[in-house]
């Protein structure tokens, strides 16, 4: 486990840089404290492999990592210490999701046969739960032990998962949400449609993503298309040729997953397509050098959501399903948004904050205005058989 990050931002940054290819967009930019929760989750977890999962008194939650609230303080996950000290459940605390596809991979066997993962409950993106629910591998959640689900997920989650109308199967844990992002200073006029990432000035100062749902669905978007929507072949490959004339072209310089922001630092990049959470730690510490918003035409947001797989026992469903009732508590919500800076699926986060940090209480990339979450979409659940061929042609014309 790697030890806490160095004091000197200067040199924080290269060390990143460094780092880049291994970390995530979860992991990146939190600088002292990424070292430390790092070495904080070794008090909390335990082995994952094998056993039968929680007991009576017991839970074992897998999640991202750098994903829930830190005290560099108290070397501790803070909610979760209180979770455990009023429930008298145990909650080995285990950071070992760092991509879907790799994490599932890992208990995909498991999940065939209908035997423990490992893990009582997890936290995919929902593309990936999707899968789980048209597989029959996860439980229906027990919503008599989740009143403050019902009452508080925010409406626009309840139907956000197409397989999973109701959220009987997932329960969102953060919402992470992208948009455009540009040098305040260098693009004063700001990224307000798709075409403005091809003016001349920026010819090779254009940064995208390289997760396939967000680039491709702000492409959709901008064109004009609803990533939720009905869209099929001819819609993808229009997106699709917009992005290839523009890496052919020269127009947009790379295309990155987590360090894309080292390209906005350096001023390789003076406009991206970008993940919320990153610009916000971005502009605390480059001194607000950043602006970014949910366009007109409309940004993403996904959900990471709580499943729990089939072969986790009775008493350890129930022991997360009071766990996730729990963090539905927006008190509770707000010191884990403080930290992780992604949109919280809980409604009164926002007044909480107030409490926590008045700073982000306003923070429209944390608590997005009426208006932006009508502009923020999902991407719809593809096919197995849509998602082999759109993954395999958006690599393609990136050249991997």
């Amino acid at each position: 486990m790697a030890g806490p990050m160095p004091e000197d931002p200067i040199v924080r940054n290269i060390v990143q840089m460094i780092r880049g290819a291994q970390l995530n967009r979860r992991q990146l930019l939190r600088g002292v404290a990424v070292g430390a929760a790092g070495a904080g989750t070794l008090g909390l977890a335990s082995c994952s492999g094998g056993g039968g999962g929680g007991g009576a008194d017991s839970l074992i939650w897998g999640n991202w990592t750098y994903y829930l609230d830190f005290d560099e303080s108290t070397g501790s996950y803070g909610s979760l210490e209180r979770f455990m000290e009023e429930s008298g459940i145990k909650v080995d605390y285990v950071e070992d999701i760092d991509d879907n596809n790799t994490f599932y991979g890992k208990i995909k066997d498991q999940l065939k046969l209908g035997q423990h993962t490992g893990y009582d409950v997890i936290t995919m993106t929902d593309w990936m739960n999707a899968r789980l629910v048209q597989a029959e591998q996860i439980q229906e959640f027990d919503y008599a032990n989740l009143p403050n689900v019902k009452a508080n997920l925010v409406d626009a989650q309840w139907d956000a998962l197409d397989v999973d109308p109701g959220r009987k199967f997932t329960v969102p844990w953060q919402l992470p949400a992208s948009g455009w992002v540009w040098n305040t200073k260098e693009v004063p006029d700001g990224i307000k449609t798709l075409d403005d990432f091809l003016r001349p000035e920026l010819k090779g100062k254009v940064v995208v993503l390289s997760e396939m749902r967000d680039t491709m669905g702000m492409v959709l978007a901008g064109l004009g298309y609803d990533p939720a929507g009905q869209w099929g072949d001819k819609e993808f490959d229009e997106a699709l040729g917009w992005l290839d004339d523009g890496l052919k072209s020269g127009q947009i310089g790379n295309v990155k997953g987590n360090s894309y922001t080292q390209d906005l630092i350096t001023g390789d990049a003076l406009a991206a397509m970008a993940w919320t959470g990153d610009v916000i730690m971005l502009n605390v510490e480059n001194d607000n050098q950043w602006t970014l918003e949910i366009p007109e035409s409309g940004g993403m947001i996904a959900a990471d959501s709580f499943t729990v797989p089939n072969g986790t026992s009775e008493e350890a469903k129930a022991n997360a399903e009071e766990m996730i009732n729990f963090y539905y508590d927006p008190e509770v919500m707000a010191e884990v948004a403080d930290y992780v800076t992604f949109i919280p699926p809980v409604k009164g986060t926002q007044e909480a904050m107030k409490k926590v940090n008045p700073e982000n209480a306003d923070n429209p990339l944390i608590f997005p205005t009426d208006k932006d979450w009508e502009h923020l979409h999902s991407f719809r659940t593809l096919t197995a058989e849509e998602d082999k061929k759109y993954s395999t042609q958006f690599q393609n014309v990136l050249g991997l």
